[in-house]
């Protein structure tokens, strides 16, 4: 994966708040299958993936990482909550340094359409 891409879409301020919510990679019980994979590259290559628009079958060979194996790991995220927690952690931390704007996103968030109730 080029150094200048791979730090662009994951600077190490970003990697370090990213880390610690990951879940470390457990191998298979039955068994076979690849090694461990680095965190950081398919991490890397999911939010490449989620921010570009590119289907997870183009995901370019630079990454270091698999389509499969990229797509797998954002589906198991997304089910066990990660990306619900990172996106929190990414909220606080961001906040923290004063980098938000909450009057644009109360605004954005006021002009959302409201979902029906379901009856």
């Amino acid at each position: 994966m080029s150094g200048d891409l791979s730090q662009w879409l994951v600077p190490d301020d970003l990697w370090a708040m990213v880390e610690p919510v990951l879940p470390p990679f457990r191998s298979r019980p039955q068994g076979g299958g690849t090694a461990p994979i680095d965190q950081r590259a398919v991490f890397t290559a999911v939010v490449y993936v989620l921010t570009s628009g590119c289907a997870w079958r183009y995901l370019p060979p630079s990454f270091g990482v698999s389509p499969a194996t990229a797509h797998r790991r954002s589906s198991v995220w997304t089910a066990s909550g990660v990306r619900r927690r990172l996106h929190r952690v990414v909220l606080d931390e961001t906040g923290a340094r004063g980098g938000l704007d909450w009057s644009s996103v109360i605004a954005g968030a006021a002009s959302a359409r409201a979902k029906k109730e379901s009856r």
